[in-house]
């Protein structure tokens, strides 16, 4: 890897290098390398791009790296990746796309991740966005994300958007089975011109089931910024769902949230706040000896922590 993808992979990924153990690493639009662990097993699809992801029932404290780079302009591709994780796991899998675009073109990663949640498993999820270079070209990222949670399962996702990406369109969908839960962690930062839209739809299937939806994003310049979730309870359930966002300048937001109850047991909330940084907060950090420009930093910066 040369300098700017290795740039790319710690932003993404927090590491300089091929990271140990299993992972499967992408660069403009082919496998760079895979490699598999004891319990965690990597098959490159043949009738399509992507890859199979196999976890071992039984696995525990075990990580996957998945990472994509392009730092070809114009390149533009559609990855299929499926996780197969079995029962009584607990994982950590970090994944992420960074994009560097020094051209004209527009350069473009779509993935669709599926997971398939055994009984009794626990996975944390964390995707990073980020875009880069001095071209006119635009970053364009659009994750697809579906995920079946079995009896008794676990998924945290964390995913995060701070910089350089122009376009994206974020969608998920899940299915949860009795006892399963469903944590997701959204933070998105736009400005100039970007446009960004989160589309979450999760069916709660099985009793006892609950899901905890939070976006929390900033939008600056002239971006824009759309949040729709829907939360169905099919059954005795629980779920909430938030969105929280800050609006600056001539930017736009928009927060559609959904609750839909299907059985008389079903406990949903919904939540929107969007507003902009109140004065008395920059007042107070100015007076600590910050500009208008740095106290703004800070605010955003605590807000998306």
């Amino acid at each position: 890897m040369d300098a700017i993808q290795k740039n790319l992979l710690e932003q993404i990924a927090g590491i300089h290098e091929v990271p140990q153990g299993a992972y499967s690493l992408r660069v403009n639009g082919t496998l760079y390398g895979k490699n598999d662990s004891e319990n965690i097993s990597i098959v490159k699809k043949t009738d399509k791009s992507g890859i199979d992801i196999y976890v071992k029932a039984g696995t525990k404290n075990e990580s996957l790296h998945i990472p994509v780079l392009l730092s070809q302009t114009g390149l533009k591709e559609l990855v299929y990746n499926d996780f197969h994780i079995g029962e009584d796991c607990d994982v950590t899998i970090v994944a992420g796309c960074g994009i560097h675009n020094s051209g004209s073109a527009e350069s473009e990663h779509s993935g669709i991740h599926a997971f398939y949640v055994g009984k009794g498993a626990k996975v944390k999820y964390i995707e990073k966005h980020y875009g880069e270079g001095d071209g006119s070209g635009k970053n364009v990222m659009n994750p697809t994300t579906v995920a079946v949670l079995e009896e008794n399962s676990y998924m945290e996702m964390e995913t995060a958007q701070i910089k350089g990406v122009d376009s994206t369109r974020r969608k998920t969908t899940a299915r949860l089975a009795s006892g399963a839960t469903l944590i997701v962690k959204e933070k998105i930062m736009t400005h100039g011109e970007q446009f960004a839209e989160t589309d979450f739809t999760v069916d709660l299937d099985g009793e006892d089931c609950g899901t905890h939806v939070v976006s929390r994003s900033v939008a600056k310049d002239n971006s824009r910024q759309t949040f729709l979730s829907r939360i169905r309870g099919n059954n005795r359930c629980s779920g909430h769902t938030e969105c929280d966002a800050i609006i600056m300048d001539d930017a736009q937001v928009t927060a559609l949230p959904q609750i839909e109850a299907n059985h008389v047991d079903a406990s949903l909330i919904h939540e929107a706040a969007i507003g902009k940084i109140a004065g008395e907060q920059l007042i107070k950090l100015m007076t600590l000896g910050l500009t208008e420009a740095e106290a703004e930093e800070h605010i955003v910066n605590g807000f998306l922590k």
